[in-house]
């Protein structure tokens, strides 16, 4: 099993910039399907993002499309989660989560708080 442990969240104001880490130990993190997910205080969690472990595909939600991008950095066994042009409703706890193909999510971070003011 990989461990996750998340970075790079605080607080900052709408139209600003943050950029997530998920940094995993354990295994080569290269070979997993990587999710961000968050989840505001009242809400269901949601989907943020996703790279794809076969192929390094990639995939948003909808509410975050165009604005937010992840990527991998292998070298520091590492997913990135860019997040641009931030706006109030994306304040959240975003977690990553980690899977490999064909397998349900049995790697979780503890989460980083994300808070962007108005």
């Amino acid at each position: 099993q990989v461990q996750l442990v998340e970075s790079g969240g605080g607080l900052v104001q709408a139209g600003d910039s943050l950029r997530l880490s998920c940094v995993a130990s354990g295994r080569t993190l290269s070979r997993y399907t990587v999710t961000w997910f968050r989840q505001a205080p009242g809400k269901e969690r949601e989907f943020v993002a996703t790279v794809l472990g076969s192929d390094d595909i990639t995939s948003y939600g909808d509410a975050v499309k165009g604005r937010f991008t992840i990527s991998r950095d292998n070298a520091k066994n590492t997913v990135h989660l860019q997040m641009n042009s931030l706006k109030p409703e994306d304040t959240a706890v975003y977690l990553c989560a980690a899977r490999l193909r064909g397998r349900a999510y049995d790697s979780w971070g503890q989460g980083t708080q994300v808070t962007v003011s108005s």
